[in-house]
């Protein structure tokens, strides 16, 4: 395989994209900053084929990245590979609006086949190619110049082994039969509405203090200012405002912006600096949930007693059984929230209860909670028997 020089200028890498434009498939990595911003700092770009292999310099002056873009997002011919490649696209979706696609991800393929539920990349190269990966230089700072020869060498291995390892693990699940398992997966990690950040859905990631509307209207409101100040800053989130603040807030609302200078987490500067004026004007605004806005109860669980929980219990184990007998990661499969549901007496939007996931799992499910399954111990290993009621 050619690996080229670290490409810095907008023709190179043009002449680059059109040539890997015709592959079949390839392997892409980023190394990004994100400790002291809210956006993530792209510092690298890696990208490879079978033939040839490119880290990408971002931050030269003057680089169009446009073709390379283009490639990612544009070209439905040529499938894009990553491992564990959630926050490769978003930042892809923050620079275009759109995401790559058509997507594979090692990860999630590695769930299918059984070999845990976060596999981690070097872990991967190891268990399918047998080479030891040196992670030495995974914490570095990506951001400085010039990036040194060891830095290049780590993440140019990033795409150059996953080149290798993706038509395995793809040969692997067409024997197994699993290649359409992953369709859905596929599809949902392409989705770009899974990375818009909405400030006005922000506050559904954070822990509700109370049910009451009002409280909720006002944790929505400040949780959208945070946000917008996050952004429009490119700080973190938590440089803002704590979480816990936010919900101190939305309980105890002050009544004047000197009061904020009693707040925890919050220092006396904000008693007279715009920051808290705004902060105080979101406050101002916020309106009470109504009911078609307030959350379900106990995340999602509603009707979830002590035999409901016996049952969500029964579940899990019965999912634990089926994963060990079909070799696939239990989290690829269901979700502890959606087995909740279901114990509660839900049908409706499970998924585990459509598609491969039903054939595997959801169909054992849903006979076990309505008594057609049981539990039953045979040459001491645990597995499942049909009832009386399901022969």
């Amino acid at each position: 395989m050619i690996i080229h020089p670290l490409i810095d200028d907008s023709q190179t890498l043009a002449q680059l994209c059109a040539r890997l434009a015709k592959s079949d498939f390839v392997a892409v990595d980023t190394e990004f900053m994100r400790e002291n911003s809210y956006w993530p700092d792209l510092c690298l770009i890696q990208i490879a084929d079978g033939n040839e292999a490119a880290a990408i310099d971002p931050k030269a002056p003057g680089l169009d990245l446009n073709p390379l873009l283009d490639l990612l997002v544009s070209n439905e011919d040529v499938l894009k590979v990553f491992h564990a490649g959630g926050q490769d696209l978003e930042i892809i979706h923050n620079m275009t609006g759109k995401t790559p696609h058509p997507l594979f991800d090692t990860q999630v393929a590695a769930m299918a086949l059984g070999m845990g539920e976060q596999v981690g990349y070097s872990s991967l190269v190891e268990s399918w190619l047998g080479v030891k990966l040196d992670k030495g230089a995974r914490f570095t700072d990506w951001a400085r110049r010039p990036l040194d020869r060891r830095q290049l060498e780590y993440a140019i291995g990033d795409v150059t082994y996953l080149v290798k390892v993706f038509p395995k693990l793809l040969a692997r699940l067409h024997k197994t039969g699993r290649g359409e398992w992953l369709d859905q997966e596929m599809e949902r990690l392409a989705d770009p509405s899974s990375y818009v950040n909405d400030p006005d859905t922000a506050w559904q990631r954070l822990r509700a203090p109370t049910r009451k509307a009002e409280v909720l209207g006002r944790l929505r409101a400040l949780a959208a200012w945070r946000e917008r100040e996050a952004q429009s800053k490119d700080l973190p989130r938590g440089r803002i405002a704590k979480d816990e603040t936010l919900a101190d807030l939305a309980s105890h609302p002050p009544r004047v912006q000197a009061d904020l200078a009693k707040v925890r987490g919050l220092s006396g500067g904000w008693a007279t600096n715009d920051i808290g004026k705004r902060l105080l004007a979101a406050l101002a605004d916020a309106q009470p949930l109504t009911d078609e806005e307030m959350p379900a109860r106990e995340d999602r669980k509603p009707g979830l007693g002590k035999d409901g929980a016996l049952v969500a219990d029964l579940l899990k184990l019965l999912l634990k059984i089926r994963a060990r007998d079909t070799d696939v990661a239990p989290k690829l499969i269901a979700r502890s929230d959606d087995l909740e549901l279901l114990a509660a007496g839900k049908r409706d939007g499970i998924p585990f209860l459509t598609g491969w996931r039903y054939d595997q799992f959801g169909r054992d499910a849903l006979d076990l909670v309505e008594g057609r399954l049981a539990f039953a111990v045979r040459n001491g290993r645990l597995c499942m028997t049909r009832t009386e009621e399901g022969q």
